[in-house]
């Protein structure tokens, strides 16, 4: 586990002869072992925050340090919104999982390889560790997986393939991971499996992670924290600690404290 920190960032981009300013001064800093949701309006800039942190894309002035030391030389799992395109189709479940292990063994130079969504850097210290097939065994078993290891990716429904690409991301064994909107074309009720799932998967396997999310409900029920970003250029407006007790269930999506929360990040979320 490792902390996130976000200082003076800036980033602007030209489009069609047009400059866009997304982050402007920008500052963050995210605990070691922390679940932390990041909800905004739509442009801006969750998704290119997590570029940034992964190392994806350039800022143009500040600086992005995780575990102390800089993104680029460090192990950062990413579960794209599109996870679809970074998978390979012709492999098996547990073939897709096995890449995570494999990447833990590519040259440690500071590069993002989006087939295998995972950004390769430092190796680490694997002494103590369980062996790869363990891990595999256990992270199958952990998702639910395990009956279903030997189909192939393109024959599994949506939900499948979205814990395939999480389980693939923890199997990276990454210092933090960064997930954007992972959820977002799955329909409702998978959606709060999903949900389950990857605190379930976070509780046995901690790390840092970062949470991009579009949807409020989602935003509360998984975070510790909520940084809740302005339009662009993106300013955190508020950070809300959540305190819900975990393990969290569906039934807190109901209660009153649940609800005090929605109201509370709904009142800071409103601008001109």
């Amino acid at each position: 586990m490792s902390t996130i920190s976000i200082k003076n960032l800036n980033k602007t981009y030209t489009q069609k002869g047009q400059i866009y300013n997304v982050f402007s001064d920008f500052n963050l800093e995210v605990n070691s072992g922390e679940f932390v949701t990041v909800f905004g309006p739509n442009g801006s800039g969750k998704s290119t925050l997590l570029n940034l942190v992964a190392g994806l894309d350039e800022a143009n002035t500040g600086n992005i340090k995780i575990g102390g030391k800089s993104n680029k030389d460090s192990k950062v799992g990413f579960v794209f919104q599109n996870y679809n395109e970074s998978m390979l189709p012709w492999r098996t479940v547990e073939g897709n999982i096995r890449l995570g292990v494999e990447a833990t063994t590519v040259s440690p130079s500071p590069s993002v390889s989006q087939s295998q969504g995972v950004a390769a850097a430092a190796p680490r210290n694997n002494t103590e560790r369980t062996t790869p097939e363990t891990k595999i065994s256990n992270l199958l078993i952990q998702t639910g997986l395990e009956p279903i290891k030997n189909k192939h990716f393109f024959e599994l429904s949506g939900g499948q393939k979205q814990l395939t690409a999480i389980a693939r991301s923890f199997a990276f064994e990454p210092e933090i991971m960064l997930l954007d909107e992972p959820f977002s074309a799955l329909d409702y009720s998978i959606t709060k499996k999903m949900q389950l799932k990857i605190m379930e998967m976070w509780q046995a396997n901690p790390l840092t992670i970062l949470f991009i999310s579009h949807d409020l409900d989602e935003a509360i029920f998984l975070a510790d924290k909520i940084v809740i970003l302005s339009p662009r250029p993106a300013k955190i407006k508020e950070i809300i600690e959540v305190k819900l007790p975990r393990p969290r269930t569906l039934e807190m999506l109901e209660s009153p404290e649940f609800f005090e929360l929605r109201k509370k990040v709904l009142d800071v979320f409103r601008y001109e």
